[in-house]
């Protein structure tokens, strides 16, 4: 069977301070990512069949990640440490 690793782009995002919810701070993340306007401003993802942006789920994803902690922080992108991803990629 082969090997399906996925690495979801929350694993790498730092949580904002004042989360209370990570588990669904990272899956509303997950989904916010996942549902991102194209640059004609519809939404790229195939679930939404390029609807105008934000769509339903961009927007539920915006306030499960509101409702998560603290709305006044955003996630800095990129990996604060190359060791703690890839442990985390590791137990994934």
């Amino acid at each position: 069977m082969p090997e399906t690793n996925r690495t979801r782009s929350s694993q790498d995002a730092v949580l904002p301070r004042g989360v209370t919810d990570p588990l669904l701070w990272r899956s509303a993340y997950d989904v916010a990512e996942a549902h991102r306007p194209d640059d004609a401003g519809r939404c790229s993802s195939l679930l939404c069949a390029g609807r105008p942006a934000p769509c339903g789920p961009s927007e539920a994803a915006r306030r499960a990640m509101r409702l998560a902690g603290d709305a006044d922080r955003r996630a800095e992108r990129g990996e604060p440490d190359a060791r703690v991803a890839a442990r985390r990629r590791r137990a994934a």
